[in-house]
Formats: C-alpha cells, structure tokens, sequence
C-alpha cells in the first residue's frame, strides 16, 4: 500500500503549522491561522488532501459553502452518486421536523376493550402504538419498564387484582415489521438491525450481561433485561483461566426468539454485556408487559398476543381509554438519532410522518408526503434514491451536493436551532466525541457521521477563523484502506476550515 500523505499533514497540525502553498501564516491562540489571498488557493491544497493515493481506488465526493457568501470553498464529484450511509439521518431527522415540528409526542395508549367489575377487569387490554420509539431506559434513567411498571401500579392503585382476558398489541398503524429494503441479513441479529414497527419497547431488543462462573471450566451465567421468558438462551459460553483470552459471540436464529452464546471468558472478567433483536417485538411489547403485571401481583388469565395473530380490528373510539403514554418531545428524539445515530428511531421518524400526513406508517408514505419538501430545497425526487430512514441500506443514493442543500435548507428554517442542537460536536458528544479534539474544531465542528462497510461520511457545519459559516460534506465510498484513514482526512480538512481566514481581520 501507498503510503498515506494524510500522515505527513497531521504531523504538520501536530507542529502546529499548518500547510501554507505560500500564503501569510499567523499565529493565534496556539495555532497558526493561514490567511489566503483567494479560494483557488485553498482549493488546491484540498486537492491534495483528497488525492491521496491511499484512494486512489475509491471515490470522494464534497462539497464545502460559505453560508455567508454563497461562495463554494471546494466541490468534488459533487453531482455523483454515493451510498450515504448514515447521513441518510440528516434527510430523516429535517423531514420529521419540519412535518411534524419540535414539539411534536408519540401517543402510546391502553385500552380496554370489557368491562370494570370491582377487582376485575372483564376483557382484554389492547396497547396501541403508533411508532414511539422511545419506550426504553434511554429517556428513564435506564429503567426500560418505567412505563410499565407505572401502568401497573395504577391498576393495583384502582383496586384491580385480575384481568380475565389477553394482553395485545396492536401494531397496525405502521406497515408490518421486517428488516429495512437492502438490510442485509447476516446483520439481523444485533441491535444496529432492530426490525421497526408501530410497537417498540426496549429498542426492540434484548440485553444480555454474561459474567464467568465461580469455577474454570463451568458456562457462565447468562442473565437478561428484562428478564422475560419471552427468548430461550443456549449457553455455550466457558469460563477460563485468566491467561486465556475473552471471546464471547452470539447469534439469533432467523424468525426466532433462540440466542446462541458461545465462547470463553475470563475468570476475572467482570461482565460483558450485549443488546440482541427480538423477532416479532410487537408480541415482546406484549409478552413483557404481562409479565410485569404478574410480577405486580396482577393475575392475567388470557395469553399476550399480537393483534395479527387473532385476526382481530378495533373501533377504538368504542373502548375506554385507560392510560396514555407521552414522549418525549421531537426535538430530543432526534438527538438520539444524530448523535447516537440510532437506526430505529430514524426508520421510525420516517414512517411516522407516513402515518400522521398520509394515515399509514410507512418508509414510501413518509417519502410521498415529503416529496414538496425536497423540491423546496432544490432536490429533484427522480434524481434520489431513498430507500429506508437510517442509511442502513446499501441501496441509497444521494449526490453530494443533495446532502449540501438540505444543509442550507435547513440553516434557513425556522427550526434550524433544534436541526443544530441535535447533531454530534466534535471533541463533546455523540459520535464525534472523540474525533477533533483541537482548539478550533472542538466545540465547533457539528456534524453527522456515516458509517457501512466501505463508506465513512461526515458532513454538517463549522465556523472558520473569522466566524464564517460554512456547510461541508464528506463521504467516501468504496475504500479498501482502514477507516481511520477516511476519518483522518475528514478530520483534517475541518481542522483546515476552522483555521481558514480571508484576511480582513
């Protein structure tokens, strides 16, 4: 392999000089700021950057604008198609927000569909999702059954001891669960792939905290959260010795519920702990929810269920309403997106606006009803390919410069300052906490990361030197080399940027 030239311009930052082409350098606030005579000066040190023969098989697409100006600092490939990956979560999250609004809450509502009779409820409770994501630890200090649990104790504070009927979910709201269009299957097992539906709980998954045994040579001890009966865990995973290694890995047998652990660890190891899908997590939704009445001292004579399985519809403006579970508000849902960069809420961001605009949750009625949206923001709807919510999917393509003008779109909402506040700081938080970590670009650099196999993107906005605002997108596809690499040239050209002056300072 070539050797990278990204390595001798970080050992340039690092000396605190930065690479000039002849241009005035000063020194401020530890760095020296280079001040450019013109643009096509800068550009051609981007050139440089980007023609890294470390690349020299893949393909860079950019494009950097002055919010101020107008002015392009740099464009590359700029019309071509790239696999976003997950900056496909910039499209998600601005289209929910400006269909929905900041403000926007999820609705979870249970229902009874019989009759209260002192102690007892006569028939069954029907939850009704209509996509929150949210009913997990992530917004109750880590308690996934908070909503639950409150539930319950609401029952047993109406005097009620029994529910002779079914616990079920209804998940007719949103199109039937299954994993996103081009997912690929062998991914299907871990949480990045949870299948997306009307009904969520815990982020469709299943945690798993394994901790070795008291004795080498015995399986470990497996325990789940929550703990439910509802997977069946096949434990193959050995305690060892300490000078052997850890190396535990596990799988979820297709359209099922059975997790295969298998592996060793070490004896003084303290826990490793995994999040697994469920199949089927409108049945899990159901299927937890009853155990914790039990749990509370709530008998339930029925089964849970499903509504598919029973075949069955509701009127619900027929059946009494008996709690109503709020979300949090949109504008804190879609921080987990950005900067975790979580899948399934973006696949749930995106149906939901199906749902609410077009009365069905689905990722092509999310699209149809945002199809003017795009348009305002100079995108034409034949000339992108969207497929899913999160970029998960190989089979997205956006251009660059598509990526750049919802960036400007949306610097000139109304609900710009929620779209912002969402998005990873570099050297902060999220997924570019650790990236950036220089006085110019920490606490500057707000941008979303994208990352498949063989595609690292990082595109948002930053600040230069004499405060101008500048959008920039990144994204590379097809690389052979580490992603570290991909990474480093990002990191650099930002670094560049927040250290860029025109001079009249």
């Amino acid at each position: 392999m070539k050797t990278s030239k990204i390595f001798f311009f970080l050992f340039l930052l690092s000396s605190l000089s930065i690479y000039s082409q002849g241009n005035k350098i000063e020194k401020s606030d530890s760095l020296f700021i280079v001040k450019y005579r013109d643009i096509s000066e800068f550009s051609r040190v981007l050139d440089d950057i980007f023609n890294d023969p470390a690349f020299s098989n893949a393909h860079w697409g950019v494009v950097i604008q002055s919010l101020n100006t107008g002015e392009y600092f740099y464009k590359r490939n700029e019309h071509k198609n790239f696999m976003p990956a997950s900056n496909m979560k910039l499209f998600t999250t601005a289209l929910a927000l400006l269909q929905l609004g900041p403000d926007y809450k999820y609705k979870t509502t249970l229902y009874i569909d019989g009759k209260i009779k002192r102690d007892e409820i006569y028939g069954d409770l029907i939850l009704r999702g209509i996509g929150d994501p949210t009913m997990s630890g992530r917004f109750y200090n880590n308690d996934a059954l908070y909503v639950f649990n409150k539930w319950a104790d609401s029952l047993i504070n109406l005097g009620i001891k029994d529910i002779n009927g079914n616990i079920i979910a209804d998940d007719d709201a949103f199109e039937e669960e299954s994993l996103g269009n081009g997912w690929s299957w062998d991914d299907e097992t871990f949480s990045y792939s949870a299948i997306s539906g009307a009904v969520c709980f815990n982020d469709n998954c299943i945690n798993l905290t394994i901790k070795p045994s008291e004795k080498v040579g015995k399986k470990a001890i497996i325990l789940t959260y929550p703990s439910t009966k509802f997977v069946t865990i096949l434990n193959e995973v050995i305690t060892v010795k300490d000078d052997s290694v850890t190396n535990v890995d596990f799988y979820r047998e297709r359209n099922t519920n059975i997790i295969h652990c298998n592996g060793t660890i070490r004896k003084s190891e303290k826990e490793i702990i995994f999040a697994v899908s469920v199949n089927n997590p409108t049945k899990y939704t159901a299927y937890v929810l009853k155990e914790v009445f039990e749990a509370k001292g709530i008998k339930v004579r029925g089964q849970a269920y499903d509504n598919d399985e029973l075949s069955k519809t509701y009127d619900y403006k027929k059946l009494a309403t008996l709690f109503v579970q709020e979300s949090p508000p949109l504008k804190e849902i879609i921080k987990v997106v950005n900067k975790v960069s979580q899948n399934l809420y973006a696949e749930q961001l995106l149906k939901t606006v199906g749902y609410e605009k077009l009365k069905f949750g689905s990722i092509e009625n999310g699209l149809k009803a945002s199809e003017s949206l795009l348009t305002q923001m100079g995108i034409d709807k034949d000339n992108i390919k969207i497929v899913d919510g999160s970029g998960l999917s190989r089979l997205n393509l956006l251009t660059p410069m598509q990526i750049n003008s919802l960036l400007r779109f949306m610097y000139k909402s109304k609900y710009f300052n929620e779209f912002y506040e969402s998005l990873p700081i570099a050297g902060v938080d999220g997924t570019i906490q650790n990236r950036m970590k220089m006085s110019r670009t920490e606490g500057n650099v707000r941008a979303k990361t994208g990352y498949i196999n063989s595609v690292r993107a990082l595109s948002g906005y930053l600040d230069t030197f004499d405060g101008e605002k500048l959008t920039f997108v990144m994204i590379s596809n097809n690389f052979l080399v580490p992603i570290r690499l991909s990474e480093n040239i990002q990191d650099l050209v930002c670094t560049l940027l927040a250290n860029f002056s025109r001079g009249n300072k």
